[in-house]
């Protein structure tokens, strides 16, 4: 897709990065990566546990932060609040699988005693989850966004959002 504006540009590519993330997930995960859970000593599990975690962190955390406090209710300013509404629904139903997820995983980075059944539910709901709700975003909310905000409150948001 090619968007005209920083901030749509910016939230797009994001959202890209997470699908092909969620896609390693789901193959991670089913065991189509490898043996899922991994056996005790892999040496890639860890680095992919810090990745999952670090995309929780800035997806879920930064990345939603940022349009609820300065994308939504823009939108719901211009009459679209329908949508906005709906993506905030979705932001805490991802964040309610997230959180558990994110403890797990943490968990398990620290040495503890791993719940791999419960790790691998989380993690293909997130996934689901997610994936389904920045494909809603890049098809419904950055065309609208693109059209909506002016070049000068574009370059304000995609600089708060750059330096946040």
């Amino acid at each position: 897709m090619e968007f005209q504006l920083q901030t749509s540009r910016r939230l797009y590519e994001e959202h890209a990065a997470t699908l092909e993330l969620l896609n390693r997930v789901e193959r991670v995960f089913t065991g189509r990566a490898g043996v899922y859970p991994p056996p005790e000593g892999d040496s890639a599990w860890p680095a992919f546990a810090r990745g999952l975690l670090g995309a929780i962190d800035v997806e879920v955390a930064r990345h939603f932060e940022f349009e609820e406090r300065d994308v939504f209710p823009r939108l719901e300013q211009a009459g679209d609040g329908d949508l906005a509404g709906l993506l905030i629904e979705e932001h805490a139903t991802i964040r309610a699988v997230a959180q558990p997820l994110a403890e797990l995983l943490r968990n398990a980075l620290a040495g503890g005693a791993p719940d791999w059944q419960a790790m691998k539910v989380l993690a293909l709901e997130f996934s689901e989850r997610l994936g389904s709700h920045a494909q809603k975003e890049d098809g419904a909310l950055l065309p609208v966004l693109d059209s909506l905000l002016d070049e000068e409150t574009d370059r304000a948001l995609f600089g708060a959002y750059a330096a946040g």
